[in-house]
């Protein structure tokens, strides 16, 4: 066991004692290594740690997505909870579903054609598999105090009722010792996390349910309240951004193939990219509105760097990254 690093957030860490929960990350490669079962070092965790605590085991080569659709390198394969170094035998494991990526999947689910162009022959996790999970509705597991929601995605501590969000790039961006920013969720991420894609065995949903386009939420002008003041670690705007980037390049849609969350549609904007603005339904329009999202300006075509005059290039950061030399 002394062989396997595992990365630690403690409860009370950060300015104000922002994250409320024990957070432990464990890398697959490392339990395997040392050549014992996932279960060994979850209990081995919880019996460290002997408080509240989530625990998430990541494969670094596989993918997964995010709620907007963006497939990104890494994927929590098991999450477990624990509390008071004991981890319950029936609700405090379970693992994330395989998913054979099939022509016929790719129909159903037109932003995996990421995984096709840019990510062929890498493993796709995303959420459980319902009929292996005993706790209806969530993919959660919980042990005590400990809750683990959201297929590892949120946090919380069922006494103090303190929670946290924790989406899958600022999770992966501390598994490979990346910067990550800590604070409140605020009211452009709140209505983000509801501009989802549908998906089979997805990390909130069961079954494919919201379309992109359409809206998780549907709380109207409300939504950007829903987790404005919940504590949450996000990795940094480059690396969002260049994820966002990766799933344009091949050609995917905001609003068609992926979701509609304000920084798509911001990196969109930016990039040149098409919007499906006819496919966005009146009640995303709406939250997206209450948070300053323009589609007037949306709308307006991205400006060409050949028509700036002295080589200002505000506005036309697709031709910027067009005519960067590309690392081989």
């Amino acid at each position: 066991m002394s062989n396997i690093n595992i990365k630690l957030i403690k409860a009370g860490s950060g300015k104000d004692n922002l994250v409320p929960i024990n957070t432990a990350f464990v890398d697959k490669k490392d339990i395997e290594k040392a050549n014992v079962t996932d279960e060994k070092v979850i209990y081995a965790i919880s019996k460290e740690i002997n408080g509240p605590v989530g625990i998430n085991i990541f494969d670094m080569d596989a993918v997964t997505t995010t709620s907007d659709g963006i497939m990104v390198e890494g994927a929590i394969v098991k999450m477990a909870a624990g509390d008071m170094g004991k981890v319950h035998k029936e609700f405090g494991i379970l693992e994330m579903e395989y998913m054979e990526v099939t022509e016929e999947l790719i129909a159903d689910e037109p932003h995996l054609l990421q995984w096709k162009e840019n990510y062929k022959g890498r493993k796709l996790y995303r959420g459980p598999n319902p009929k292996k999970k005993l706790i209806p509705v969530h993919n959660a597991v919980m042990t005590g105090r400990a809750v683990n929601n959201n297929s590892a995605t949120e946090m919380m501590n069922t006494v103090t009722m303190d929670e946290i969000l924790l989406p899958i790039l600022g999770q992966l961006e501390i598994m490979r010792g990346g910067d990550v920013l800590l604070g409140y969720t605020g009211e452009v991420i709140s209505v983000g996390i509801g501009m989802t894609v549908a998906e089979k065995y997805g990390r909130v949903f069961p079954y494919r349910q919201f379309k992109a386009g359409q809206t998780a939420h549907g709380s109207g002008k409300y939504a950007k309240t829903l987790k404005k003041n919940i504590p949450i670690i996000v990795a940094s705007k480059p690396v969002l951004a260049r994820n966002i980037l990766n799933a344009l390049k091949i050609g995917m849609v905001p609003g068609l193939h992926i979701g509609c969350s304000p920084a798509v549609l911001a990196v969109a904007k930016a990039f040149g990219s098409e919007i499906a603005f006819d496919n966005i339904e009146e009640k995303a329009i709406i939250e997206l509105e209450s948070v300053g999202v323009d589609f007037n300006e949306l709308r307006k075509p991205t400006r060409d760097y050949k028509d700036i005059p002295n080589g200002e290039y505000e506005g036309c950061a697709r031709e910027r990254w067009l005519n960067v030399p590309k690392k081989n």
